[in-house]
C-alpha cells in the first residue's frame, strides 16, 4: 500500500499552516511535503512537526523573485550566486528538519536560444548542490512541471529529466514524478512510470484537470498506485493537490488506504 504525506502547502487551506500539522496527523497522515518552508523559523516547523508526531520528508528550493515569473534560480546564468545563497538556505532548513528529499527549482529558460547555456549552468549548479549534500544522505529531486502552469519551464516531459541525471550522473539525484505535471505535458503515466522507475526517487499526484483530489479528474489514480505498489515502490506519495471543497470530506479517496478516518472528530 501506498505511503501518503500531506502536502501541507496546497492541502487544508482553511486553516492557518501551524494548525495543519495536526489536522494531517489526525486524519492518518505521519508525513507531510511543507514546498517554501521559509517564512516560518526552523524552531516553529520543529515544534509543529514533534508536537505532532510527524516527520517532513520534502521541501523546494526558494522561487527567486517571484513577483517577476521566476520559478527557480538554478538553470539561470548570471544568477549562480543568487542560486548558490537560496540552495544553502534550502539546505540550512533540510538539516536541521532532517528532510530527506530538496526539490530543485530549475527555473524558466529566458530564450530558446539560450537553452545550451541554461543547461551547462544547470548541470554545474547540481554538481555543487550534490557535492554539498552528499555527506547528510539527501537526494536532490528534478521535477518536470508542464509549460500550460509554467510556460518556459526548464524541463517539462519525464524523458528531459532522464537525460540530465544520466549526464549529471550522481547517486543523490532523482526525479520527482508527478502525476499531474506529467499527464499535462506527455500522457502515457503508466508507460512512463514503468519505463523511469528506476531513477524514480519521489512521486506526487492531484487531479487533471483542476489539480484537485483523486475523485474529480479524468486520471485513474487508484490504478496508478496500485501500479506502484506492483513496482514495489518503497518511498512517498505527496498529496499535492488543493482541496476541490474542502480538505476534509474530500479526502473520502484516501480511506482505503487508511486515510480520513478520524474525520469525526472535527
Amino acid at each position: 500500500m501506498p505511503r501518503f504525506a500531506a502536502n501541507l502547502t496546497m492541502m487544508f487551506p482553511e486553516f492557518d499552516l501551524k494548525d495543519r500539522f495536526s489536522r494531517a496527523r489526525d486524519l492518518g497522515f505521519s508525513a507531510v511535503e511543507l514546498l517554501q518552508p521559509y517564512t516560518e523559523s526552523i524552531a516553529d516547523i520543529k515544534n509543529w512537526l514533534s508536537n505532532n508526531e510527524l516527520e517532513i520528508i520534502l521541501i523546494n528550493t526558494p522561487m527567486g523573485q517571484v513577483r517577476k515569473g521566476e520559478r527557480g534560480l538554478a538553470c539561470l546564468p548570471g544568477r549562480e550566486t543568487d542560486f548558490k545563497e537560496s540552495f544553502r538556505l534550502a539546505f540550512s532548513y533540510a538539516l536541521d528538519l532532517e528532510v530527506k528529499m530538496i526539490h530543485v527549482m530549475a527555473g524558466i529558460v529566458p530564450s530558446r536560444t539560450q537553452l545550451t547555456a541554461c543547461e551547462k549552468v544547470l548541470i554545474d549548479n547540481l554538481k555543487w548542490a550534490s557535492d554539498l549534500v552528499s555527506k547528510y544522505n539527501i537526494v536532490l529531486m528534478l521535477e518536470p512541471l508542464n509549460h500550460y502552469d509554467v510556460p518556459g519551464y526548464f524541463y517539462s516531459r519525464a524523458t528531459e529529466a532522464e537525460m540530465l541525471i544520466q549526464k549529471l550522473n550522481r547517486q543523490n539525484i532523482r526525479m520527482q514524478y508527478d502525476f499531474y505535471h506529467l499527464q499535462l505535458s506527455q500522457g502515457h503515466l503508466g508507460t512512463s512510470l514503468r519505463q523511469h522507475f528506476d531513477i524514480i526517487g519521489h512521486v506526487q499526484f492531484s487531479s487533471v484537470p483542476g489539480r484537485y483530489e483523486p475523485q474529480y479528474g479524468e486520471v485513474n489514480l487508484p490504478f496508478l498506485f496500485d501500479l506502484l505498489d506492483e513496482l514495489d515502490y518503497g518511498g512517498w506519495v505527496g498529496c499535492e493537490y488543493r482541496p476541490k471543497f474542502n480538505t476534509i470530506d474530500g479526502l473520502s479517496w484516501g480511506r482505503p488506504y487508511g486515510l480520513g478516518l478520524d474525520s469525526s472528530l472535527f
